[in-house]
């Protein structure tokens, strides 16, 4: 039984790699053909695969729908009440103006929490780009830096899609993924970067021109000269406060959880304002708020951004970033969805047990399962998502054979994907065009970091499992 989990596995897999990087078929129906491929080979037959199917994608999507819609809506106010120019003018003065690669690199840290990845990326590359010229650094040092603080906690920290769907799959307690993700994240990302900065910094790549035409080079000795400048930029706490407190409500839950007893009046309340759809719409009710405050600046931000003229702040923030919002969540929703249906087959085999006894049987490090499994699927696909979701599918029915919390499970599963993020990844063409890097500089200074941190994470989750933390 084993035997033909692992060849009907390898024969999905092998097609769904190959219909998205060979055939250049979208994931959406690359990942249906695998799923259905896969219920096939397994002996379901055509009605039971394609219910099976639709059961794993119908609970994926109303698990993270109104999440992943909501963490849209906050992004929308992030980039039009000019928030993420207030989180990097923080770090730029926290640093006085060294390291200016942090600046960015944090704030993206922090944005691409609840915020795609992706579009982290265009709200930081023309900030990224201006810090360059006017501090004279290399966009190797900005891109590779701040594309890493994007990436990680997307991999990571819920609720970004991929590793929200991650740990719903093998049933984490999504609090405590939140709270060690950024933990060994930051390890990670801080660890690299001493590593790393000085190789990276040997080649110099300016930044695109048309993100710096008329910006001059700066006496940097003072970092005030480095500082984002816009009238009615938000304080950085409000700036963050989006972002920051569905996180802190959604880990106050679960800690509530941890230390109160079934009952207790305020474990209650916790719960209630700590689930993740409650808390992220928090997130969206303290946009809005921001956005009313600072109107002028909205208004402004939202028609240079979109090219659209809207004089109501009620209706640009409650119709027209909704409306933004779910054209930007659509894509990644329904392919979390998809990747849903397909681990819903996956987990759905009886005989899957069966590997988690094996490889528990021979003494392999059961830590390295979900990782490895993670970091091929990324290699392979380059989609985080459905790097994860494939990953999480394989390795749920035996986490407890591996001898692993399903915290530890999700968190190795999102190092996994940090691993081998090349050509074939959506973010990896993105991040090249907006910090303008060739596909050799990417390769450097995308992939390469990426791999690194990935790798520093497994050894800092490692050490936090092995000592029974996680």
């Amino acid at each position: 039984m084993m035997a033909k989990f692992l060849i009907v596995m390898l024969i999905a897999v092998v097609v769904l790699v190959f219909l998205i990087v060979k055939m250049n078929i979208h994931p959406v129906l690359a990942i249906f053909v695998g799923g259905m491929i896969a219920g096939l080979g397994f002996g379901y037959g055509t009605l039971e695969t394609i219910t099976t199917y639709t059961s794993g994608f119908g609970n994926t999507l109303g698990g993270i729908g109104c999440t992943i819609i909501f963490g849209s809506i906050i992004a929308q106010g992030v980039r039009d009440t000019g928030a993420v120019k207030s989180m990097v003018n923080f770090f730029i003065r926290m640093f006085k103006g060294k390291c200016m690669e942090l600046a960015t690199a944090l704030a993206a840290f922090v944005m691409s929490i609840p915020v795609f990845g992706d579009i982290t990326q265009v709200l930081v590359a023309p900030i990224a780009s201006m810090i360059a010229k006017r501090d004279k650094k290399s966009m190797s040092t900005m891109a590779g830096f701040t594309l890493l603080g994007c990436s990680l906690t997307h991999a990571i920290v819920p609720p970004t899609p991929g590793i929200l769907a991650v740990s719903v799959l093998l049933g984490a307690d999504l609090g405590l993924v939140i709270v060690w993700g950024i933990v060994i994240s930051l390890v990670a990302f801080l660890l690299t970067w001493v590593i790393l900065r000085k190789w990276v910094a040997k080649e110099y790549i300016p930044p695109r021109e048309d993100y710096v035409r008329g910006i001059e080079e700066v006496d940097n000795t003072d970092y005030r000269n480095l500082l984002v400048v816009e009238k009615g930029l938000p304080s950085v706490l409000i700036a963050a406060a989006p972002i920051l407190a569905p996180v802190i409500l959604i880990a106050a839950s679960s800690f509530a959880n941890m230390g109160l007893a079934e009952g207790n009046s305020f474990r209650t309340v916790l719960n209630a304002i700590g689930d993740k759809n409650i808390a992220l719409f928090i997130g969206v009710i303290i946009t809005f708020l921001t956005g009313v405050s600072k109107k002028e600046n909205v208004i402004s931000n939202y028609e240079a951004n979109t090219g659209t003229k809207e004089n109501s702040i009620l209706k640009l923030m409650a119709n027209h970033w909704v409306m933004d919002a779910l054209q930007v969540a659509l894509l990644p929703l329904i392919i979390t969805a998809m990747g849903g249906g397909f681990s819903q087959i996956i987990k759905s085999y009886p005989g899957i047990e069966e590997l988690g006894n094996v490889i528990a049987s021979v003494n392999f490090p059961g830590m390295l399962v979900p990782f490895m499994i993670g970091a091929l699927m990324m290699i392979a696909v380059g989609s985080r998502t459905t790097a994860g979701m494939t990953a999480a599918a394989i390795c749920a029915p035996m986490v407890a054979q591996l001898g692993l919390s399903p915290v530890a499970a999700a968190v190795l599963v999102g190092c996994g994907t940090m691993v081998g993020s090349h050509v074939s990844d959506s973010g990896f063409w993105v991040g090249t065009s907006l910090f303008n890097l060739n596909t050799t500089q990417g390769l450097k200074y995308i992939t390469l970091l990426g791999t690194v941190a990935g790798f520093l994470a497994l050894a800092a989750t490692s050490i936090l499992a092995g000592v029974g933390i996680l």
